[in-house]
């Protein structure tokens, strides 16, 4: 099966999202920041009237923290009904991946490895990455 992906980096490495998961591709804007929040949100934007929640993906994943430079973008996802922005090191490509090895990392929102010639790139599902977060939306088992 085919996949078409986006290619963005974080660091020296090479990550994928489906096509399908990925609304749109900024360049960086300021963000207002949210008090209290977990480290990696990285606050809130306003795009067309909406206020989408920002993530800084290298800080999600663990890795050190990068000032954001010209390279520096903003993948627009949607999982569900919500909107989140993830903040990547640059977007490079798209990019349509036949070869994909399935994860052996345990992480469950890493899909696979995707194999083109000599390069590895790491396929996240952006809705299993982020289905622990919730962005004004209560979901605690009182609402209704």
């Amino acid at each position: 099966m085919v996949e078409e992906l986006v290619i963005f980096s974080l660091g020296d490495e090479e990550y994928g999202s489906s096509i399908l998961q990925v609304r749109e591709i900024r360049r960086m804007i300021p963000i207002t920041p949210l008090p209290r929040a977990n480290d990696f949100v990285a606050g809130v934007i306003n795009l067309r009237g909406k206020v989408i929640p920002m993530v800084d993906l290298r800080q999600m994943l663990g890795m050190e923290i990068k000032e954001p430079d010209k390279a520096t973008r903003i993948v627009i996802v949607e999982i569900g009904e919500s909107t989140v922005g993830a903040i990547v090191d640059s977007v490079s490509e798209v990019l349509k991946i036949e070869e994909i090895d399935p994860s052996m990392m345990g992480q469950p929102w890493v899909e696979g490895i995707g194999k083109i010639d000599e390069r590895l790139i790491i396929i996240l599902d952006f809705e299993k990455l982020f289905e622990e977060i919730s962005y004004g939306q209560d979901k605690s088992p009182d609402s209704g």
